[in-house]
């Protein structure tokens, strides 16, 4: 079994004396993990770094084995790694599409969408409303997503101001009634994909808890990763979040 592809490599661990076992997102063949013989030398360390674009060839003998890889650089985004606020956003991605993404599942859309905002991180834009973009993205491809076009209750388009925490449908302000302590908040930033730092902190409050829900596994305590909570801690600061 041999395929060709490029992916974004997602982690990377040590696996026996010298090689590493790394996690690429890749458009054709998805989260996929694989050996690189040779992996942990000091030669390839400036290669398998997390948010690098790499050209990689995975050999098998059977499918359902792990596979190795032969991984080549193709853009290492290495500049982003000296801001903080994009290295806290590239962790969270890393993390989220770990534990999000079923192995070998592809999701060409989420892919593009992803390397599309890894290269806004590098490239020092502002990179919070795309990054509240990836994780709607990547909720819509777990099954989870949100529909916010219009009230779930009486279909009207205007004055949407709550969500259904079960549904992910929108509710309009008036039809709410008694049910509105128990909704969430629908921050507009969700329906205009613009806005401050903190309304997107708002938009993650909401994107955090169908994660928790669509993350959820028998005794885990919490199904979000600590990263993703630093990255929210970061937009949370009173100062410009692209520092």
């Amino acid at each position: 079994m041999e395929w060709r592809d490029e992916g974004a490599l997602l982690s990377v661990r040590p696996h026996g004396e010298s090689a590493a076992i790394i996690e690429v997102l890749t458009a054709a063949h998805g989260r996929h993990l694989g050996v690189v013989r040779g992996g942990g030398s000091r030669r390839m360390a400036g290669v398998l770094q997390p948010g690098a674009q790499l050209a990689v060839q995975w050999h098998a003998r059977l499918d359902d084995q792990l596979g190795s890889f032969r991984a080549e650089p193709l853009h290492a985004r290495a500049a982003l790694m000296g801001n903080r606020g994009a290295l806290s956003a590239l962790n969270a991605i890393c993390a989220l599409l770990h534990l999000a993404l079923p192995e070998r599942d592809p999701h060409p859309a989420l892919y593009a969408q992803t390397v599309a905002l890894l290269d806004l991180l590098e490239a020092g834009g502002s990179w919070p409303v795309p990054y509240l973009l990836f994780e709607l993205r990547l909720l819509e491809d777990m099954g989870y997503g949100l529909d916010l076009s219009s009230c779930a209750l009486t279909g009207v388009t205007q004055d949407l101001a709550y969500i259904s925490p079960r549904t992910g449908r929108a509710v309009a302000r008036g039809a709410a009634g008694d049910w509105a302590p128990r909704l969430l908040p629908l921050p507009r930033v969700l329906t205009l994909h613009d806005g401050t730092a903190a309304e997107v902190a708002q938009g993650l409050a909401v994107t955090g808890h169908f994660l928790s829900r669509a993350l959820t596994r028998p005794n885990t305590a919490s199904p979000l990763p600590e990263a993703r909570g630093r990255l929210i801690d970061h937009l949370s600061q009173p100062k410009t979040v692209a520092d």
